[in-house]
């Protein structure tokens, strides 16, 4: 399995696993900036999705990419074509959703921790903003993984 994970502030960890058959681009060039420390938000309009703007930008490709999500996916929003209203935007959605413009769909929670990834995100849309940090699981293992791509 290769992925990432979230730690919340109460050290809770959430796993998540790359798509790399269908977005091998975006998954290699997310793993290489992690890990990463950023306050999450609940989304006001794209529906049960916690996210970030102020991501470190990824040069990828569009790749996978659309505005409609299952539970759990998470998406990225690549910087070409230069109209897109998402570019470098980061966002995990935890339940129902759909997107302002089309993001790349390039990872999953793992069915273990779909609960965990239900209840983070509805603590940040009743009670507010949430610093998590992002990091690789196994992350010799992934790394090795990403690199043989």
């Amino acid at each position: 399995m290769t992925g990432f994970k979230i730690i919340t502030t109460d050290k809770q960890e959430i796993r998540f696993e790359f798509y790399l058959e269908t977005a091998p681009v975006t998954s290699k060039a997310f793993a290489d900036i992690l890990p990463f420390t950023r306050t999450f938000y609940h989304a006001r309009v794209s529906g049960q999705e916690i996210w970030i703007d102020n991501v470190p930008k990824l040069d990828i490709i569009q790749e996978n990419a659309s505005v409609f999500t299952e539970p759990g996916e998470v998406v990225f929003g690549p910087e070409k074509p230069a109209r897109t209203k998402t570019a470098n935007c980061f966002g995990i959605y935890y339940g129902e959703g759909k997107g302002l413009d089309a993001c790349n769909i390039f990872a999953k929670v793992i069915d273990d921790d779909k609960q965990k990834l239900v209840d983070l995100g509805n603590s940040i849309w009743k009670n507010g903003s949430q610093e998590l940090t992002i990091s690789l699981f196994d992350s010799d293992v992934v790394r090795q993984h990403l690199n043989s791509i």
